[in-house]
């Protein structure tokens, strides 16, 4: 079994993408601790030094839903500012989603049509420029399936055909849509008052 685990900093600064960083680190090692396959697919590196805007990692082993549901969430990092020493702030969060990725058999290329596009940013401040958006079309079905929340056009692809495969899934299944865009959008909205993990201190130990 094979599952995504994106690692996003949302649109937090500097401090956000070095905990998106030391997450992927903590999310391999414990995958590895425990005999299953853990890959970086893609990151998407931020202005600071070891800091990721985001990150896609693929989590492969046996009976690993619940290594999965583990850091499925927002984490929560407490710690001074290792960019801005005079910084007051001391809570940083991240989120993490858990996707699947879409199978050869089950997207066959003639039957998909991948439509890239301008994304634009909250208000207006952080439009991007480029057509890194990027729209998927089932053409046999017509489930839509989107991705602008990275700057990446690859990574943004790779997410949004991820999330059709994930409606094709459940249309085979017989079960209803449910209100997908609630889950994907962790990039852009972090829960901020559960976290499911919280790490301190430069070394990033569990609190």
């Amino acid at each position: 079994m094979i599952s995504w685990l994106q690692i996003t900093s949302g649109r937090g600064p500097d401090e956000c993408c070095w905990v998106c960083c030391q997450v992927v680190k903590q999310i391999i090692i414990e995958a590895l601790s425990k005999d299953y396959k853990a890959n970086i697919l893609e990151t998407i590196p931020s202005a600071a030094p070891d800091s990721f805007r985001s990150a896609l990692i693929a989590v492969e082993g046996e009976d690993i839903q619940r290594f999965i549901s583990s850091w499925e969430g927002t984490i929560l990092w407490i710690g001074k500012s290792m960019f801005r020493p005079n910084h007051k702030r001391k809570n940083w969060f991240i989120g993490v989603n858990s996707l699947n990725p879409p199978e050869e058999k089950d997207l066959k290329s003639g039957e998909v049509k991948v439509e890239c596009m301008r994304s634009s940013g909250a208000g207006g401040q952080h439009v991007n420029k480029t057509e890194s958006a990027v729209r998927v079309t089932h053409i046999p079905t017509g489930l839509v399936a989107i991705a602008k929340e990275e700057r990446s056009q690859h990574l943004n692809r790779k997410l949004a055909l991820s999330r059709l495969y994930e409606k094709l899934k459940q249309e085979k299944d017989g079960m209803k849509l449910k209100h997908q865009q609630e889950r994907w959008s962790h990039h852009n909205e972090l829960e901020r008052g559960n976290p499911l993990r919280i790490y301190e201190g430069k070394d990033f130990s569990p609190k």
